[in-house]
Order: C-alpha cells, then sequence, then structure tokens
C-alpha cells in the first residue's frame, strides 16, 4: 500500500475557510440575537428510500448522503450540469471528457473512465425510480427534484443492476392537490441565463399534475484563434422538460411521467500541450480563454423516456409495479489533438472524431410486492427486467483537408437481463434489527460491428496486432482477419447470486450503530474491433464490501452525524487502458481491486440562524495484478515499472480519478428583518485530493489537488415565497486540468470558469 503523498493532506486549508467563516457568524449572530426571541432551531428528519421504502435516514443500515432542494438550488446556480454534485458529499467524484453530455460516476473511488458510448459503469444512476442505463442517459438535467440520495457500496439485492459501487438517487418533486410552483431565473457571466419553473395543483377530486420546465444557456467564453470553422467554444443552449400526473384513489395510486431533453452546444474542448512537461503544471503563459484549432467542434443530443409508477394497497400487502422507457440519441465531435500542424507545442498528427448514438431504446419493468405486518417480521420480493437496443457510430476526419470524413464504424449492442430478489427484515429485540436480500440475475449482452472502414492516419491493424503502414485502406474484413477467432462479434451471458446482510441496533432513541455486509456485479463489457485495438471482452466484476458506523442526532436535536468506516474487495474489476502511444481502447481485467476508508457526514445549527454541514472521506484504493501492463503516453513522463515490451507495469496503483480525501463544507447564516424577510449568507466549499487521469502513474497525468468554493447573498421576503440573491460559483477562479489525451501530445482539459451573476425566484 503507497503512503498518502504530502499534496494529498492539503485538504486542511479547508479549516482555514471554516476558521474565517465562525468568527463572522459569530459576530452577526450577536448582532440578530437582540431582534426577538424563538425557539432553538432544530434539523428536520431526513427521509429516504434507500431500502425500497420511505424510512428515517438514521435507520438505514447503509452509508448514505443526500442533498436537499435549497443546496441544489444553490450549486445549480451557475448554469452547470450534473457534475456540480462531485465532491458535494463524502466518496463522490464525477467527471467527463464529453462536457455535459457524458458525465462518469465514482462512489469510493470505484468508477470507469471508458469514454465509449456503450460502456456501463458500476455507479447506477435512478432517476424516478427508472435506471438510466446509458452513460448519455446519466446526464439528464436536476431541476424540481424533492432531495438526491447517494447510497455508498454495493447495492445488488434491491437495486441491482450495475450497483457495485453504489447508487445515485433523483426524486422529482411530485403533484400534489394543493395548487403550487415556482420560477426561477439567473443571469449570469458570458451572457449566461439559468430558468426554471413548475406549476402545479388539482386536477379532479382524484387527479393533480406537475410541470416542470428548465432552460440554460451560456455564449461562447473560449476564442479560437484559428480562421476555422468554429470562432469560439465552450457555449451552450439546453433545454428540459417533465410532465406528471398523479391519481389516488381508494387503494390505489399512479403516477405517470413524460420528460425530454435536448442540448446544442459544443463538445469537451481538448487543449494542445497545455501541460509543462516535467511537471503537472500548466506550461507557462497558457491563456484559458484562448484556443487556436482547425477541426469541427459540436455536442448535439436530444432523449425522451416515460414511466407508470403503480401500487395497490391489498391488507397487509402493498403491490408496486414500475414500467420505464428511455430513448437517447446523440453526436459528439471534436478537434482530438487540440490544435493545428502549427502547433501550440509539438503535435505528430491530426485527430479529429464524432461518435454519436442514432438509435436507441430502453425498456425496464419491475413488479415487487412489500408486506406491511404489525409483528416483528416484514419482507419485500419483486422480478425486474431490463431490454436495450442501440447503435453506435464513429467517424474520424482528415482536418488538415477541409475536414473531409475518412473512417467510419458502426456497431449494433443490444443487453437483454432479468432477475429476482428479495429481503427481510426482523425486529429481534427492541433494539435490534436485522435484515437481509438476495438477488439473482441473468445478464446477456450482443455486440455486431457493421461497417467499418478508414483511409486516414489510423491504419489496420495487423494479424499480430501490429500495425501495417499508411495509406492501407482498413476494411471489415482487415479486422476480421485481426482477430483471433476471425469473428467482431462477442455474446457474453452471466449469471449470478447477490446477497447482504446487516444490523442495526439502537443504543439509544437517538443513536444507532450499523454494520453491513453485501455483495455487487456487473454484467461482462464489450468493445468493438477498431483502427488501432482488436475486439476486447472483460468479463463480469464482483464486489464484496464491509462497512460498520454510528448514526446519532444529539444536542436535542440540532446536530446530526453519520460516520463510517469501510473495506471493499474487486474480483475481475473491469478497467479500460485508454489512449496510450498506440491510441487503444482495450478492456481488462484486474485480478484485485481493493479500498478503504472512512466518511463523516454531519450538520449542525452552531446557532439557531448559522447552520453548518460538513463531509469528509478517506479512500485508499489499489490495483492488486502483479502482471497487469497497460501501453503508456508518447510524450509524458511515467514513473511505473516496465514490462520487457515497454508496457508499464500498473500493481499497486490507485484506482484512476479517485481521489483519496473528499471534503465538503456548506454555511448558511440568516438574520430576520420582521415581517417575513431575511437577509442570508451561503457559502459552499469542495475539495478533493489529486487523482491519476489513467492507469499507469505519471508525473503531467496526475491532476493536482482542487478546492472550488461558491458565494451567495440574498434577501427573501414574503416568508419565503420571494428571494433575490447574488452569487458567485468557482469564486476564487480557480484554475485545473481535470482530464488529458496522452496517445499524441500533452493534450488536457480544464474545469468551469469562475461565474457571478443574480438570481430571481419566487414561490406560490
Amino acid at each position: 500500500m503507497s503512503p498518502v503523498r504530502p499534496a494529498a493532506v492539503r485538504p486542511h486549508r479547508l479549516a482555514f475557510a471554516i476558521a474565517a467563516l465562525l468568527p463572522f457568524g459569530t459576530a452577526l449572530a450577536q448582532d440578530a440575537a437582540t431582534t426577538a426571541e424563538k425557539d432553538a432551531a432544530t434539523l428536520d428528519t431526513v427521509q429516504v428510500t434507500a431500502q425500497r421504502k420511505v424510512e428515517n435516514i438514521q435507520d438505514v443500515p447503509v452509508s448514505i448522503s443526500t442533498i436537499n432542494g435549497e443546496q441544489l438550488g444553490v450549486l445549480a446556480s451557475g448554469g452547470t450540469d450534473i457534475r456540480f454534485l462531485s465532491g458535494r458529499v463524502p466518496s463522490l467524484n464525477i467527471e467527463s471528457s464529453f462536457g455535459r453530455a457524458f458525465p462518469r460516476f465514482y462512489i469510493r473511488g470505484y468508477g470507469n473512465t471508458d469514454f465509449r458510448l456503450n460502456t456501463s459503469q458500476p455507479v447506477s444512476l435512478v432517476y424516478d425510480d427508472v435506471v438510466q442505463e446509458n452513460p448519455i442517459l446519466k446526464g439528464f438535467p436536476l431541476f424540481d427534484l424533492e432531495q438526491v440520495e447517494v447510497l455508498r457500496g454495493p447495492q445488488g439485492s434491491l437495486f441491482g443492476r450495475n450497483t457495485p459501487a453504489g447508487v445515485v438517487k433523483f426524486e422529482s418533486a411530485k403533484p400534489t392537490q394543493e395548487t403550487s410552483g415556482y420560477g426561477k431565473v439567473g443571469v449570469g457571466s458570458d451572457n449566461m441565463w439559468n430558468l426554471e419553473g413548475a406549476v402545479g395543483g388539482a386536477l379532479s377530486a382524484n387527479w393533480s399534475a406537475r410541470a416542470s420546465v428548465l432552460y440554460q444557456r451560456r455564449d461562447d467564453w473560449v476564442e479560437n484563434t484559428y480562421p476555422g470553422p468554429n470562432d469560439g467554444f465552450e457555449g451552450y443552449d439546453e433545454s428540459a422538460g417533465r410532465v406528471q400526473f398523479l391519481y389516488e384513489g381508494d387503494g390505489f395510486e399512479a403516477l405517470l411521467n413524460a420528460h425530454a431533453r435536448k442540448l446544442n452546444g459544443t463538445a469537451r474542448l481538448f487543449r494542445a500541450n497545455i501541460i509543462d512537461p516535467g511537471t503537472n503544471n500548466f506550461v507557462p503563459g497558457f491563456d484559458e480563454d484562448k484556443v487556436s484549432q482547425d477541426g469541427l467542434n459540436y455536442s448535439e443530443l436530444e432523449s425522451q423516456g416515460a414511466s407508470a409508477r403503480l401500487n395497490w394497497d391489498v391488507g397487509d400487502y402493498k403491490l408496486y409495479s414500475i414500467t420505464g422507457y428511455e430513448s437517447v440519441e446523440t453526436i459528439n465531435r471534436g478537434d482530438i489533438d487540440g490544435g493545428t500542424p502549427a502547433g501550440p507545442g509539438v503535435i505528430p498528427f491530426a485527430s479529429e472524431t464524432a461518435d454519436g448514438i442514432p438509435d436507441h431504446s430502453q425498456w425496464t419493468q419491475e413488479f415487487r410486492i412489500e408486506s406491511e405486518y404489525a409483528g416483528p417480521w416484514n419482507w419485500q420480493a419483486g422480478v425486474f427486467y431490463f431490454k436495450e437496443d442501440y447503435r453506435v457510430e464513429s467517424f474520424s476526419y482528415d482536418s488538415t483537408n477541409a475536414s473531409v470524413q475518412d473512417g467510419y464504424q458502426r456497431i449494433r449492442q443490444t443487453n437483454d437481463a432479468w432477475a429476482v430478489f428479495g429481503a427481510a427484515t426482523w425486529q429481534a429485540t427492541d433494539k435490534l434489527e436485522l435484515r437481509a436480500g438476495l438477488r439473482y440475475t441473468v445478464d446477456e449482452k450482443k455486440l455486431t460491428s457493421e461497417d467499418y472502414w478508414n483511409t486516414g492516419f489510423a491504419a489496420c491493424i495487423g494479424p499480430t496486432l501490429g500495425f501495417l503502414p499508411p495509406p492501407i485502406r482498413c476494411t471489415q474484413q482487415d479486422l476480421i482477419a485481426a482477430e483471433p477467432d476471425g469473428d467482431l462479434s462477442a455474446s457474453p451471458e452471466d449469471k449470478k447470486f447477490n446477497w447482504d446482510l446487516s444490523a442495526t441496533y439502537a443504543v439509544s432513541d437517538d443513536i444507532n450503530l450499523y454494520a453491513r455486509a453485501a455483495t455487487g456485479f456487473r454484467g461482462s463489457s464489450i468493445q468493438a474491433a477498431g483502427a488501432f485495438n482488436g475486439k476486447s471482452v472483460a468479463g463480469p466484476e464482483t464486489v464484496t464490501s464491509v462497512e460498520t458506523g454510528i448514526k446519532a442526532d444529539f444536542w436535542d436535536k440540532r446536530a446530526r452525524m453519520s460516520a463510517g468506516v469501510f473495506y471493499y474487495r474487486v474480483k475481475d474489476q473491469q478497467l479500460t487502458a485508454v489512449g496510450g502511444a498506440a491510441n487503444a481502447n482495450i478492456l481488462l481485467n484486474a485480478e484485485k481491486s481493493v479500498g478503504k476508508g472512512f466518511e463523516l457526514d454531519m450538520q449542525a445549527y452552531v446557532l439557531d440562524n448559522l447552520l453548518l454541514t460538513l463531509g469528509s472521506s478517506y479512500n485508499d484504493t489499489e490495483i492488486q495484478d502483479n502482471d497487469l501492463a497497460v501501453a503508456v503516453c508518447a510524450a509524458c513522463t511515467v514513473t511505473d515499472p516496465r514490462n520487457v515490451g515497454g508496457l508499464a507495469l500498473i500493481d499497486g496503483n490507485q484506482l484512476p480519478q479517485a481521489p483519496k480525501w473528499v471534503h465538503n463544507l456548506t454555511a448558511r447564516y440568516s438574520f430576520g428583518l420582521g415581517d417575513g424577510s431575511e437577509l442570508y449568507v451561503y457559502t459552499d466549499w469542495a475539495y478533493r485530493s489529486e487523482v491519476n487521469f489513467f492507469l499507469y502513474d505519471s508525473v503531467e497525468f496526475t491532476g493536482k489537488s482542487s478546492l472550488e468554493g461558491g458565494l451567495r447573498v440574498g434577501y427573501g421576503w414574503g416568508y419565503g415565497d420571494y428571494e433575490v440573491a447574488l452569487f458567485g460559483r468557482n469564486i476564487t477562479d480557480q484554475r485545473r486540468i481535470v482530464g488529458g489525451i496522452d496517445f499524441n501530445n500533452l493534450t488536457g482539459f480544464i474545469n468551469e470558469p469562475r461565474t457571478v451573476g443574480v438570481e430571481f425566484s419566487a414561490k406560490f
């Protein structure tokens, strides 16, 4: 196990922010103490559905964090996408090489860096009880939500679908019989607009409805100095909507949901040679506001879906049916080499590519029955079916010749899976509750490569996986000849039992101890043969996890804490060797990976009008495989040992995009001005320690630690119905390289810039 590097313990800079804030809050509190006497502030009970039923978060034997509606509104005020959740709860990291279109989630350092559009992830995203499997679906905007739940560790028995690392769960605000809604408009730097709103109420004695909309836009803030097809980058125009109908009858309830999204903007902006060789610093004179690129760049996406959630009360039982449909079409195109033949720096060859999904459908169906006995025993059981069918197209272009298309590949992948599951709880004593869950899954994928040709720089694979010299024309027949089995298709089928066992012991009415052991499973993955690599199949991965912790309310319900320690081991973890000098994208199975650490969540009313929240986590991950070796970058300083073929041996490396430390802090201070009005100050900070971008260790492709903060100053009146606020996101304007492209040069991409603006909202 590698020792913690000095740079990794810098999160304690966060302590300076806390220390600076507390005297400020204390001084304001002393001024406000004379305004009026009132009852001491207490924390509301948080209800979650981590066990597929509504429970107090303190009673659930799972490491879980929530983000409420007010926090979501603050974090989203800069018009940013779902990545704003990164670091906002312990052990959560989110990154993307596609920009707004394709987020990649990591919990406890466990995730997947694969950028292909048919990839799967070990973190499952569930939106309104429907799993969002394809990585493009995971980027659906967040608006008009009740809350977000982040469940850490395997959730294999009740959620099942690709949940060995955990689940990120979103729940939309539901219709009610009471007429209600809100409107919000925000304006910020770079002509940013962020508008959202909702309206709902009764349609009849049994029916109610709610409609929600979102619109976001921003101008390009990066100038392209090359007289090419794009004048600027990093702008976007995005809209989304959702409509829900709720029927509430005698013993029956139906919630119907339809939603859609449309995005037009620029894809992730790759910047050539922005890393100073031999360091992980920006090159001297780096200007984040300018690039020089000769290739096209755009991102287009449309998705739509619908769901029906039905439930019946039948005596001592409750029956559920959840039907979901999702579909997405998308295309992302970018200048991958990040520059022009003239630079910046040395660019060995041009690379301009696009990836898209022209056709996609996902169907899910779950039936579940849950007991509601008055005695110590209760249980639930169900069946689940999943069906997905889609095509992925990949293109390459010659950006030195007016971006003429010179390569094309199309694959089709289907995924059919079904599962049966059950769970039981037993209130063994007044203080001890035991839970157990079990799931059996059958998962089958099929992939076929339907068409491929290439006449550009990307030469064909030779029979020995070497390279044939250009300008050899690469055809589907060439790829077939290069495959050991002469077959471009693959159809793995996996079958797996998963289980979990947990216990909760009530030390008192306000303190619970818990322990949990669980397993998780992710089915095989496939990547098609391409110009630089043969077909690769990674077998199924399984994880076993144990954790124990404490959940407590104290200080007369003014404070709440959840803390725990964990250990997990992944057998045959699916890893992706991305890039390298060979520019391959190859799936691998590591013999084993392990992770261990701790997590802490705290909220407290330090004063009646000063609420502090603090989250902290430590994740120590390690790949354990003596023989696993990967190709490395062409222009960076690799620190791993090499084998005789020049590949890096990655045994002992931490997992990619797995920061050891994640911390977050929020503080909200308010003081009443009378007549239902208040002035408040809200600040939030998120820290993560350094990360590796790839499986191998290198100096240049190690991302520095990051600390980003937000500030919001608001005035509310009408007892919370109206509010106007000034806000800032990334208020220190921190610049960080957050990812890279390693096959060609020292290309990287950076974080979002500082955004400042004003926002007005009204509720009714």
